[in-house]
């Protein structure tokens, strides 16, 4: 199977919105329950911290909270 993994990058980050939180001063966070080798590219794009850590949630940075933002409304509501 051929994977686009562009777009499976588009369709974790926008989940990391649904499951995102803010985490006092350290900003927004979110679950980290997903695909490690999607969670690893969005951390070299700098649109996420780094997701191999002990912690349950990883930061994400605000031009992250952007784009997941926008890919949510784009792929996950209803006209």
């Amino acid at each position: 199977m051929n994977i686009d993994t562009d777009k499976v990058d588009e369709a974790v980050l926008a989940l990391l919105y649904l499951t995102s939180f803010e985490y006092g001063r350290s900003g927004t966070r979110a679950w980290k329950g997903f695909d490690w080798n999607a969670l690893d590219r969005l951390h070299k794009r700098g649109l996420i911290g780094n997701p191999r850590t002990k912690a349950k949630s990883v930061p994400i940075f605000e031009d992250g909270v952007n784009q997941s933002k926008e890919l949510f409304i784009k792929l996950f509501t209803k006209p």
